[in-house]
C-alpha cells in the first residue's frame, strides 16, 4: 500500500469515527441530511445549515423525556 492510499484509508476511517461520536453525542449530521435530500428527494433543495441546526434542537427539545431535567 503506497503512502497516498494509507493516508487516504487513515482519512476515512477518522471521518467514520467522527461520524459515529456525533451520532453519541447527538450532534446532528447536516452532511449525512444534505446526502440524503439529494439522493431521495432530488427534486428539493436542503436546507441552510443554520436552519437545518435550529430546527434538530426544536426537535430535540419539543419532545418530553427527551432532557435530562
Amino acid at each position: 500500500m503506497s503512502t497516498r492510499e494509507l493516508l487516504r484509508a487513515t482519512h476515512a476511517r477518522l471521518e467514520q469515527a467522527a461520524c459515529v461520536v456525533r451520532r453519541v453525542i447527538g450532534v446532528p449530521d447536516y452532511d449525512r441530511y444534505v446526502a440524503h435530500v439529494r439522493t431521495h428527494h432530488p427534486d428539493e433543495k436542503p436546507m441552510p445549515r443554520d436552519e437545518f441546526m435550529q430546527q434538530r434542537l426544536m426537535d430535540r427539545y419539543s419532545r418530553p423525556g427527551n432532557r435530562c431535567c
